[in-house]
């Protein structure tokens, strides 16, 4: 039971800390910003853009920062020889 309480800290302290990594991807004037928890934090257009670019570019830059933050936290969680 003891174990279980442990884990369930140790998750609890990981979510917390994932909050405050930050992926931010930049290209042709459209930054995106998305948090560990896959949220969106921020999004900066560049209204010189057309809309279809401006669709596309955004689609690319959130789909990459998603990608890096996945990547990041779990050689994050491999580091902290975290075990389920």
């Amino acid at each position: 039971m003891f174990d279980q309480l442990k884990k369930i800290q140790e998750l609890k302290n990981l979510q917390d800390s994932f909050k405050q990594e930050k992926e931010t991807i930049q290209k042709k004037g459209i930054s995106v910003t998305i948090n560990g928890t896959m949220e969106v934090e921020r999004i900066i257009l560049n209204p010189t853009l057309a809309q279809n670019e401006t669709e596309e570019i955004l689609r690319q830059c959130i789909n990459e920062a998603n990608h890096n933050i996945q990547k990041k936290l779990a050689k994050s969680m491999m580091g902290s020889g975290f075990k389920m």
